[in-house]
């Protein structure tokens, strides 16, 4: 399929574009870039007037629940809500059943998105085998078959000999880690942020040490190392403190946070609402306020949805027997569009966080919109207003916060390969 997208405004940092002009895609690619562009014979012409026009969304972290846990959510489905989202590419987590540790599970993913997924699929496999901690999976063996990461997310590396030994082969092997970085004995029995509402709810808390203390010792081994290490979902004033100074040291460390984690606090939790029950948890406004500068400042690079289906029978039970997680793909983009209305963040920087950034830490072949690039493109209209209505959301599970919020913006039109996948309406 041939299509020209016509006087939108593009907005590519890779090649610092931020400029109203046509985009010409012929067979798959990006052909040209400019002003004026005539559509060959044959070619579709989307209207992108009013809209911008970005290289296509990348979420760097997304449970698609597939294989073994297909009732949550599986490829087509997950895939479904990326590109509703906006989303041309999603790099899925490990923690399917049986565990992404091996070739085998890692062909599956890339076979099933192939042949009915709607965007791309990265799979991400696991450091540990079955992501149990003890022993390293087969690191090489899953890069070989298309793993672009490896973590054992929703589960820290507790051995810190271990960890450190995972950032050394994976460096050998040219391939990132990616820590979920959580001090369990400061957890306990803790289901939320520990502070004035846990007291107030009866509920045990989680400490805000309990990511920072993990944060720092996997920083400190990353730059033991030498390694590149990438820390996934945080969300605390110390988190990013940690990390900003790390990067001033020269250490190799990057960092994502996802859209709950600057648009809501533990006060979403009133009401005991599972849905608001996650891991690391929502924090307190002074945290808001730390990851909104983090992101503001460079030291986040990305946004991340963390985006967990799960059932209504595993939320719609007492806070404390709730499952961790909320669903993400259909709400982020509006949720970091925010950022920019207040001020927060340029369209810049917050494309950038979506879309260039998060390929070059997993070094991937998208995040822009050069000639001759994929024609994974994103057209976003800022000023669509919709209500996020639990039965026309495409994601299999509904477990949400965000259920019965109005949003301002989304995508128009989803773009994979230069064929349009999703068109809002």
């Amino acid at each position: 399929m041939n299509l020209l997208i016509k006087g939108g405004r593009v907005i590519d940092p890779s090649q610092n574009i931020d400029d109203l002009l046509d985009i010409l895609i012929v067979d798959g690619k990006i052909a040209d870039l400019g002003k004026n562009l005539k559509a060959p014979a044959g070619a579709e012409t989307v209207d992108a007037a009013g809209c911008l026009v970005t290289p296509g969304l990348i979420d760097m972290h997304v449970h698609l629940r597939d294989p073994g846990l297909e009732y949550k959510e599986d490829i087509v489905t997950g895939t479904r809500a990326a590109a509703a989202g906006g989303f041309t590419s999603v790099c899925c987590m490990p923690n399917t059943k049986p565990v992404n540790d091996n070739k085998a599970v890692t062909s599956y993913i890339i076979n099933k998105a192939k042949a009915e997924g709607l965007v791309n699929v990265f799979p991400i496999g696991a450091i540990t085998q079955g992501s149990k901690g003890e022993s390293l999976a087969e690191m090489g063996d899953m890069k070989e078959a298309g793993c672009v990461a490896v973590s054992d997310d929703g589960r820290p590396v507790v051995n810190a000999e271990l960890m450190r030994r995972a950032l050394e082969y994976a460096k050998g092997m040219g391939i990132m880690v990616i820590t979920h970085s959580e001090e369990l004995s400061l957890v306990g029995e803790g289901v939320m942020n520990e502070g004035f509402t846990s007291t107030e709810l009866g509920l045990k808390g989680i400490p805000w040490a309990a990511e920072d203390v993990a944060v720092a010792r996997d920083v400190y081994l990353a730059e033991l190392t030498d390694s590149p290490l990438h820390i996934a979902h945080i969300s605390t004033t110390g988190s990013v403190r940690i990390i900003r100074n790390a990067k001033a040291r020269g250490v190799k460390v990057t960092c994502e946070t996802a859209p709950h984690y600057f648009s809501l606090t533990d006060d979403a939790v009133r009401g005991y609402d599972t849905n608001a029950k996650m891991n690391p948890p929502l924090r307190i406004a002074e945290d808001v306020a730390a990851i909104k500068a983090g992101l503001a400042d460079g030291t986040i690079d990305a946004i991340a949805t963390d985006h967990a289906p799960h059932h209504l029978d595993e939320k719609d039970v007492e806070f404390n027997a709730a499952l961790n997680g909320i669903i993400g793909l259909e709400t982020s983009l509006p949720l970091s569009l925010q950022l920019v209305a207040d001020g927060e963040l340029d369209f810049k920087v917050l494309v950038e966080k979506m879309t260039c950034n998060p390929s070059k830490i997993l070094g991937l072949d998208r995040g822009t919109l050069k000639k001759g690039a994929v024609a994974d493109v994103t057209v976003i209209d800022p000023e669509a207003d919709w209500k996020v209505e639990a039965e026309k959301l495409e994601a299999k599970s509904k477990n949400s916060p965000f259920i019965g919020w109005s949003m301002k913006g989304g995508a128009k039109y989803t773009i994979v390969g230069g064929k349009v996948v999703y068109k809002r309406g």
